[in-house]
């Protein structure tokens, strides 16, 4: 049976800068598309060598790279309506494109002014803009079945999980702390981090105001302007370009059922990880304990110590043991969010996560570099619980 195991590298990555206010004054679309020349220059490819596009889920379409890069034959484009979860699985969908034949340079990239220009606070107009977007997901039974009761932002969706999890295994408030401790030290290495020079302790954190139990202000991540992109092509083509390659050893996407609906699951810590993650590691013959660190998203804290769980870190009830134990800090076990995370660097869907590994498999993370690296993993998380996992291998 073919397998995707090793078929694809990662071999171009960039980011533009990260900003809060006054904004980047930029177009989301200009942002993609900086962010996207710098991933080509760092592969050694020109523009118009894009050949295939993994389309963000807004602020840009698969025509407007093509028109801007003076691509004349562009051969392949997808969206992939996962939210969060989009970049990690949108490498999935580069990887089968430049594996069939079918593109040889996959562009895959989001960026937004998601602080200058998408915040919904206060003008409930531009939240049914928003849910507008999303109706080819989970947009009309918000708007039918979780706006009507005042549930509006994803904290108050994913508190019904948090909670869950609270009341089953006893989490204490602590072990969500320590997750966002640990990525504001790791973001303090990283002169990209929009918190660097921001450093956070434990009674800063337990003293921040709540936003929705359990999460407090530190508990959720960063409002930012700004954007990131890779380029996908095979693992053959990669050994002939400018920068190690990075083998895409497993990838999968993964959906909780109903994906439209949290309240009715028969088990609410049942998510698309779940699913995803036993995938992933079949196909990369590989699994949680190979690897050197995680990128995993991190929208809020306690979706991190969800996504350890189900990703096969550690079992179901034990992820306060295992931040507690110091895991997931750099020098631990299993680093996470080197770079700070969405909750310390910036919020680009996670696509930042994608750019930290790579460079941490390359040996190019600087002062957060995990010695040694060699196996990373990075998750995605979008919408109700949707996931996607991608094991990621230096072939250098």
């Amino acid at each position: 049976m073919l397998s995707l195991r090793d078929q694809a590298a990662l071999v171009g990555i960039g980011e533009t800068a990260y900003c809060r206010a006054p904004g980047s004054g930029k177009s989301e679309l200009g942002l993609m598309l900086e962010a996207a020349r710098a991933a080509l220059a760092d592969a050694g490819l020109a523009p118009g060598d894009v050949d295939g596009v993994v389309t963000p889920i807004w602020g840009a379409s698969a025509e407007d790279f093509a028109v801007n890069f003076g691509v004349r034959d562009l051969r392949w484009a997808v969206q992939v309506n996962m939210g969060g979860a989009s970049p990690v699985v949108g490498l999935q969908n580069a990887a089968m494109a430049v594996a069939f034949g079918i593109a040889s340079h996959v562009l895959v990239t989001f960026g937004w002014n998601g602080f200058s220009g998408r915040r919904v606070r206060g003008d409930f107009s531009a939240l049914e803009d928003e849910l507008a977007r999303f109706e080819a997901s989970i947009g009309v039974p918000v708007r039918d079945f979780y706006l009507p009761y005042g549930s509006a932002s994803p904290a108050q969706w994913y508190t019904l999980m948090a909670q869950r999890h609270m009341q089953t295994y006893g989490t204490p408030r602590e072990a969500l702390g320590a997750v966002a401790v640990a990525c504001r030290a790791h973001a303090q290495l990283n002169p990209r981090a929009v918190m660097r020079g921001r450093p956070m302790t434990m009674d800063d954190y337990l003293a921040s105001p709540w936003i929705c139990e359990p999460y407090k202000l530190l508990d959720c991540c960063l409002e930012t302007d700004g954007a990131a992109a890779v380029i996908v092509t095979t693992t053959e083509r990669a050994k002939r370009l400018r920068q190690p390659p990075v083998a895409i050893s497993g990838v999968a996407e993964g959906h909780p059922w109903p994906a439209d609906d949290i309240v009715n699951r028969p088990d609410l810590l049942t998510i698309g990880l779940t699913h995803a993650a036993p995938r992933a590691y079949a196909m990369a013959g590989l699994g949680p304990e190979d690897a050197d660190f995680a990128q995993v998203y991190d929208c809020f804290t306690f979706e991190v110590l969800h996504q350890l769980e189900e990703a096969g870190f550690c079992a179901r009830g034990e992820s306060p043991r295992f931040v507690a134990d110091g895991n997931v800090a750099l020098g631990g076990r299993c680093p996470i969010n080197t770079h700070g995370g969405l909750l310390s660097q910036a919020h680009v869907g996670g696509m930042n996560h994608v750019v930290e590994a790579v460079r941490q498999l390359r040996g190019q993370a600087g002062a957060a570099q995990v010695d040694g690296a060699r196996v990373g993993i990075v998750t995605g998380w979008g919408d109700f619980g949707d996931g996607g996992l991608a094991v990621l291998r230096s072939l250098a």
